[in-house]
């Protein structure tokens, strides 16, 4: 039902049950809603069932539990944690901001959070819907869905469980689209939105034959297209690591593991697959043919899919967030990176690319040459792939690139991965936590999030960034390649990324040998 603005405690009637939620900032807001059964017990890494709902009204206040994940008191050195207890294998919950639970129909963003599939919650606060709901007269939902182990392991081995944290993200854009008009919302008009590993899920999701029709719009915020996604049969040593780790010998033993036990065992996966110049990636998405049929590099180029709005982006040192900081590669040498480089161009052509990388840095380190070749190699050139792909087929696509660089840490940050978020949500009282805003000047962050918050809503509500405050944002295309540079100065310019285009293509990965070249 309707709430006015002096009741305190909107509600609104489901199938499942009737929610009471909280008035916060003038805007109703019900977390912890459930979309799925709890994934406990014989449901653990089975696909998400619908939940068999509840007796009375439900109080909808307070977050719920996130997805079960690896937590250190007091963070990490960039972001200052991602996700925070409580935590439970019940976790499929949640959260919808909006104006009124009336019947206007608004435009509906969904949100689905990064975090390296290992990290993260649709509950943090710099996540909140807040500013979307009230700057755009929008519907905000943001997830939770299974990571880590219990979201991108398969130890059933070749049954239906296959990838839980799609199937989990699925089922949430099927209760978006049949309930949300009961808080206000338009099924029709949904945008699905996400950030690194969640800008994988949304492009994922676009794709998805069981997700056609749910979705209007996406936005592909440093989506890291250039990971080499493996298939089951690859997949299935690291499974066997993990099983060794966790001292289980099968999938029924897994399945009486407290998640404790089984996040633990996650940290150990990462020693076992990291490799020295690449991004430490210990569960993936698996390209099985069913669950996930494609890349999803691929999946917004044919088919249904290709009808939809397209905004994608990156940050200029996107990969700063991995290795900036990290002592182990400060002293990185020449001929370390120069071997890293043969992995992608060969040996005969690394020494030419390392020169190339040199030059546009000028007083460049080899861990900085190593740290552009990995944001080209993960986000950069990928995402200009999809755009260049689109644009060919006649397919709009906006494209940008933050370019703001933090000052934190005498600046050896620079604009790096998950710097943009801030800006985006224009709510940076939610991130005082985070070390990497340190020291930016309030005048030119506000200004530039003002910008890019009013660029989002823009998208959302018509499919087109450009509003009064920004200078014009033309599509992508074959001839202009424009894309949008989002400084102190925010900037349209040509083929902003035409150096690494150039340099990329013709490379040919061995170590990446099944991430796509568009």
């Amino acid at each position: 039902m309707p709430h006015s603005p002096g009741q305190d405690q909107p509600e609104v009637q489901l199938p499942a049950g009737r929610l009471r939620g909280a008035i916060e900032g003038g805007l109703a807001v019900f977390r912890a809603v459930p979309y799925a059964a709890p994934p406990v017990g014989a449901l653990r890494w089975r696909p998400a069932q619908p939940h068999p709902g509840w007796s009375g009204t439900r109080d909808a206040t307070a977050d719920g539990p996130s997805a079960p994940q690896m937590y250190a008191e007091g963070g990490d050195p960039v972001l200052g944690g991602h996700g925070s207890p409580p935590f439970d294998d019940d976790c499929l919950t949640l959260n919808v901001w909006t104006p009124a639970t009336d019947s206007a129909r608004r435009p509906v963003l969904v949100w689905i959070h990064g975090g390296g599939f290992v990290s993260g919650s649709g509950s943090l606060a710099g996540y909140s819907g807040e500013t979307f709901a009230r700057d755009g007269d929008l519907v905000v939902v943001s997830i939770n869905y299974r990571i880590g182990p219990l979201g991108y392991l398969n130890p059933d081995d070749g049954d239906e469980s296959a990838n839980p944290w799609l199937g989990d993200q699925i089922a949430a854009l099927c209760w978006v689209n049949a309930h949300i008009a009961a808080f206000g919302g338009d099924p029709d008009r949904v945008t699905v939105a996400g950030q690194s590993g969640g800008a994988l899920s949304t492009a994922a999701l676009a794709g998805h034959p069981l997700a056609q029709g749910l979705i209007r719009r996406v936005i592909l915020q440093s989506p890291p297209l250039g990971l080499d996604l493996p298939d089951p049969a690859a997949y299935r040593e690291r499974t066997a690591a993990y099983l060794e780790l966790a001292g289980a010998k099968d999938a029924a033993e897994l399945r009486a593991l407290p998640w404790q036990e089984l996040i633990a065992a996650a940290a150990g996966l990462f020693a076992r697959t990291a490799a020295w110049g690449y991004w430490p990636t210990p569960f993936l998405p698996v390209v099985d043919g069913t669950s996930l049929r494609t890349h999803p590099a691929l999946a917004l180029l044919d088919g249904a899919a290709a009808d939809i709005d397209v905004m994608i982006g990156w940050t200029r040192e996107e990969a700063n967030f991995g290795f900036a900081l990290d002592a182990g590669y400060a002293d990185a040498t020449r001929e370390q990176v120069t071997d890293r480089i043969a992995d992608t161009f060969g040996a005969e052509a690394a020494a030419d690319v390392y020169a190339a990388y040199a030059r546009a840095r000028p007083g460049s380190r080899p861990v900085d040459v190593l740290m552009d070749l990995i944001t080209d190699e993960l986000f950069r050139v990928p995402a200009v792939r999809l755009a260049e792909a689109r644009a060919a087929a006649g397919r709009p696509v906006w494209a940008y690139q933050f370019d703001l660089a933090t000052p934190a840490y005498e600046g050896r940050l620079g604009a790096a991965h998950c710097l943009e978020l801030p800006f985006v949500f224009d709510n940076f009282d939610q991130w005082a936590h985070a070390p990497f805003l340190a020291g930016l000047a309030p005048a030119a962050r506000d200004g530039l999030a003002y910008a890019m918050h009013r660029a989002w809503i823009s998208f959302v509500r018509t499919g087109d960034p450009n509003h009064p405050d920004l200078p014009r944002w033309r599509p992508y295309d074959a001839q202009s390649r424009t894309t949008m540079r989002f400084d102190t100065v925010v900037t349209a310019l040509d083929d902003l990324a035409g150096a690494s285009r150039l340099l990329h293509g013709s490379a040919r990965t061995s170590a990446q040998s099944s991430a796509p070249l568009i």
